[in-house]
């Protein structure tokens, strides 16, 4: 995948120190509504039929005898704390030894109404145009530049992320058009459904270890995965 240029970092990246509670829902559900503002960017993509099914994405083996799965928000502080800072020291020490599949699942809050459905949209679009690998570099990208979106100008946050996409060789109206749209709302809302309703689930990052809650912070994560392997 073609390195994404990292010309919107966003100051966030760290700034938020993890807790165990981390971000917590505030029960507001409603879906933003207005005029589709695609065309203004200069795009030209045609409206597509809702998604409401994909494979969880994963990276490390199948076989792997840990497995991780993480809950996240895009618009969540904590999330991009785990994201940017502990998901690559899980990578580079125990995904790449086969030691763990690491697995993401969304769950939109809402913290931000805007981005915590918006970025996800657009995180799946780019794994449903391209792969697993894809999106989570992607989503890696769009943690670095949160602070970025979910503000008043709708316009330049996809805009913004149009240019991102664009960066990590992917479809850039497309992805954008995908968050736009809420073209994989029905998905996600799945996925919060489960997360609240089946799993208990209050906040983000809400993290497992072979189906065990642990604190979403490196030291007691590492110490989670040597107990289970």
């Amino acid at each position: 995948m073609q390195q994404t240029r990292r010309r919107f970092l966003a100051a966030t990246a760290g700034a938020a120190v993890l807790g165990t509670a981390g971000c917590l829902g505030n029960g507001g559900d409603s879906q933003s509504d207005g005029e589709d503002p695609i065309a203004s960017l200069g795009c030209s993509i045609e409206e597509r039929e809702p998604v409401d099914s994909l494979p969880t994405p994963t990276m490390g083996p199948d076989d792997a005898p840990v497995v991780v799965d993480a809950w996240e928000d895009f618009a969540c502080p904590h999330c991009a704390t785990f994201s940017l800072e502990v998901l690559p020291q899980v990578e580079s020490e125990y995904v790449a030894d086969g030691v763990v599949q690491y697995r993401h699942h969304d769950f939109p809050l809402p913290v931000k109404e805007w981005w915590s459905w918006k970025g996800a949209s657009a995180a799946r679009a780019a794994q449903d145009e391209a792969d697993d690998e894809t999106f989570f570099a992607f989503a890696h990208t769009l943690f670095e530049n949160q602070s970025t979106f979910g503000g008043n100008d709708t316009q330049a946050s996809l805009s913004t992320l149009r240019d991102l996409a664009n960066d990590a060789g992917l479809d850039g109206c497309s992805v954008a058009a995908a968050a736009s749209r809420d073209r994989y709302r029905p998905l996600l809302e799945s996925q919060r459904t489960d997360a609240v309703e089946n799993r208990g689930f209050q906040g983000t990052p809400a993290v497992l270890v072979n189906g065990e809650q642990v604190p979403p912070r490196w030291e007691d994560l590492k110490s989670a995965i040597e107990n289970a392997r």
